[in-house]
């Protein structure tokens, strides 16, 4: 009881616990949870798995490759060793490694927020509560925590710089800065928000007059943090190339609708509801927020007053909707400046996006801070929190298993990886062909690659941010056929390509190919030469090929699993 009675007392504890129970529906159904699948399991869970696998975490010499992903992708392109995500996948296998690493993300986030409302929005032993509900409707956004805490933990190099603006030159702050860039992504994210920080210690030093010299000597000691964690990449980028990077033949404009209307609907979105690798939500709860504050400052004073008390919330709107507008009209503002430097589109500036949701909670706070009732506030608070939820795929997906109500295109850890499916198949493969699955490669259509990356399969294709430009070059040739017959797809290939897929027009960008779908593909124009050339040998499709000998294949054997999500056609490429 008295232990109860304890926690009780202490609101960060209960919202802690209430962070838990809430991601209990995702952890405990284990392998048949599910994972989110777009940009996170199709493109980011294998790399510090094959990482380990290969011995490569702290390989940095420019001949290391990791040989599972195109054919030996330079070690350099990948994520570096110096990550505590890295870690924890060298600890536990792949999908425990995922859950661990996103409760610990989510419990930091709520940490931080904490620490930073009670100390700069609500000190006052009242308000302990409604911190520690902001706190939690913070850790339950959407978000994808491969990336450690590079959105959900932006409050803590702002609660520590701030700390260092007011004189609390604590070790606290000073080492928060050091090891954030050990659990972030400095290229998504730490960039961009060591930037904003030095834009804010700018415009408090133009108000005040005053150099807040601990406050910047702590933003240097950030970025030099992230030098040191991130060096084998600045070093092969800026010192030693180690290869030219398929990125500098990026063409944003290419790839987005021309025109004002079409800049005006992306800023829209970016404003109402945000960039999905940072953190996609409906801003509404927000604005409501405002708008309440706003109208109870007037009841008490006025227009004159209602400005006055909600300035800060109006100025940050502002610097919001002029990040949105830019983010929104990028391809547009970027194509000129590609005229002169074909190279600019490799570096993608929208990522300021990655502090979106923290000015908005900002936002949130300020607006809160104007309204007087409690049960207002807290009810505000909570649903935010609701909209934090069910704007959550994997929460919402996992919700939805345990009420018998999957959906139909989600498939859960087990279906989608289909461990059991794809060792039988590498097995065979091993037996027909008398060599291991290292002395021959695999390409994937219908799926994603890294599914067979995964299983232990290597792959010509893979989804990469970064990769040498003449791969790109040497794979082209397979896909030129389908390319063709697709403007879509060329331009979605030759315009950005992070995604080396065998492509076909008829599946257009259906890269999840389900067994129930009963896919087929009626002429697929494919180059087995070209294929055998660049070290490949078999196919694995999770449609079937009406006419595979007109694409140079020859059907060996279809594969079914009752727990797989994919049927998959096993194609050889003929000599």
């Amino acid at each position: 009881m008295s232990v109860f009675i304890s926690i009780l007392r202490r609101p960060w504890l209960l919202a802690g616990l209430a962070l838990l129970l809430l991601w209990l529906p995702c952890v405990l159904r284990g392998p048949d949870s599910y994972v989110l699948i777009d940009d996170n399991l199709d493109a980011e869970l294998h790399v510090p798995y094959l990482l380990h696998r290969f011995g490569v975490v702290f390989d940095y010499r420019p001949e290391t490759v990791v040989p599972a992903i195109m054919n030996g992708l330079p070690r350099v392109a990948l994520r570096p060793g110096l990550n505590l995500t890295v870690a924890l996948f060298g600890l536990l296998d792949p999908l425990p490694a995922y859950w661990t690493n996103q409760l610990l993300v989510r419990l930091a986030a709520l940490a931080g927020m904490y620490l930073l409302l009670r100390r700069y929005a609500w000190p006052e032993p009242a308000n302990r509560g409604l911190a520690a509900a902001t706190a939690l409707a913070w850790a339950a956004l959407p978000n994808y925590t491969i990336y450690g805490v590079s959105a959900l933990g932006t409050p803590w190099p702002l609660w520590a710089v701030l700390n260092l603006r007011a004189g609390r030159a604590r070790w606290s702050s000073w080492l928060v800065l050091v090891l954030f860039p050990l659990w972030s992504n400095m290229v998504l994210a730490g960039a961009f928000i060591g930037a904003g920080l030095g834009v804010g210690l700018l415009v408090d030093a133009f108000r005040f007059r005053q150099f807040r010299w601990e406050a910047w000597l702590g933003l240097a000691l950030l970025v030099l943090s992230y030098a040191v964690v991130e060096w084998p990449l600045l070093h092969s980028v800026l010192v030693q190339p180690a290869f030219v990077p398929h990125r500098v033949a990026f063409r944003p404009a290419d790839l987005s609708p021309a025109g004002f209307v079409a800049g005006l609907r992306s800023t829209v979105q970016f404003f109402a509801f945000g960039q999905y690798h940072a953190s996609r939500f409906f801003r509404g709860v927000i604005l409501l927020t405002v708008a309440l504050a706003t109208a109870e400052q007037w009841r008490q004073g006025g227009l004159k007053r209602a400005g006055k008390q909600l300035r800060p919330v109006l100025w940050l709107l502002l610097g919001l909707l002029l990040l949105a507008s830019f983010c929104g009209f990028y391809p547009q503002l970027l194509a000129p400046v590609q005229r002169v430097a074909p190279g600019a589109g490799a570096f993608n500036l929208t990522r300021f996006h990655f502090l979106s949701p923290m000015l908005w909670f900002a936002v949130l706070v300020l607006a809160l801070q104007q309204l007087s009732s409690a049960k207002m506030r807290l009810g505000l608070v909570g649903l935010q929190l609701v909209v934090g939820l069910v704007s959550n795929p994997e929460w919402v997906n996992n919700a939805r298993l345990w009420l018998g109500r999957p959906a139909a295109h989600e498939p859960t850890w087990r279906q989608y990886v289909a461990p059991a499916l794809f060792h039988r198949i590498r097995l065979d493969l091993e037996q027909r062909t008398g060599q291991p699955a290292a002395a021959w490669r695999v390409a994937c259509l219908g799926f994603a690659p890294a599914v067979a990356q995964l299983n232990d399969f290597y792959t010509l294709d893979s989804y990469q941010n970064n990769y040498p430009l003449p791969y790109k070059r040497w794979f082209r040739p397979l896909i030129a056929g389908e390319l063709a017959k697709s403007p879509e797809l060329r331009r979605y290939f030759d315009s950005w390509g992070n995604r080396c897929y065998l492509f076909s027009a008829e599946l257009g960008r259906n890269f999840r190919v389900g067994r129930a779908q009963q896919a087929v593909v009626q002429e697929y124009r494919f180059d087995a030469a070209a294929f055998r050339q660049l070290g490949g040998r078999f196919v694995l499709s999770a449609a079937r090929l009406a006419r595979p000998e007109h694409a140079g294949l020859h059907l060996l054997r279809q594969y079914d699993d009752a727990s797989a999500y994919w049927r998959v056609y096993l194609y050889e490429a003929k000599p």
